[in-house]
């Protein structure tokens, strides 16, 4: 099974007000008043369209947007997150602004690494959004990350 999520996480208030100045922005709902803005479809191929291309270390994080999230944190913190895994194997990339400022990241996990000991990128990225991992789940499950497999799915 697969397993692909390219997005920005934020307080679902922030995200939603944020994306309102967006076109093709649209939002979807996670746990504990959380909020994605999956980067797929127009929104995505409007982004991308910028000529800055690719912010260094990212697969498809547009680098004219990162002064945008910047932005955008400094009413909260805003992470952008890259997580694609095949059979148990994958990659993940994130980054998460606080207060108009990089504040954790980029960090990047290669397939083959060790997950460090302070836990994936993801798993840092939402402890930085406020989530928890709480009894035997951990902080993906929390969020709620784990109700869909692909970017596209959130928005159906």
């Amino acid at each position: 099974m697969s397993y692909v999520l390219k997005a920005v996480a934020a307080e679902a208030e922030l995200l939603t007000a944020a994306a309102a100045g967006l076109p093709s922005a649209r939002t979807a709902p996670l746990r504990h008043g959380l909020a994605l803005l999956p980067m797929v479809g127009a929104f995505f191929r409007e982004l991308i369209t910028d000529s800055s291309g690719v912010y260094p270390g990212f697969w498809d994080l547009p680098a004219g947007l990162v002064p945008t999230l910047a932005e955008w944190s400094k009413v909260g913190p805003v992470a952008y997150v890259e997580s694609e895994y095949f059979g148990g194997t994958g990659e993940e990339n994130t980054a998460v602004w606080r207060d108009g400022r990089l504040a954790l990241g980029p960090l990047h996990l290669l397939e083959g690494d060790p997950v460090s000991a302070q836990g994936s990128p993801v798993a840092r990225a939402l402890r930085e959004l406020g989530i928890q991992p709480a009894g035997s789940s951990d902080e993906f499950a929390v969020a709620g990350l784990d109700q869909h497999r692909e970017s596209e799915s959130w928005l159906s």
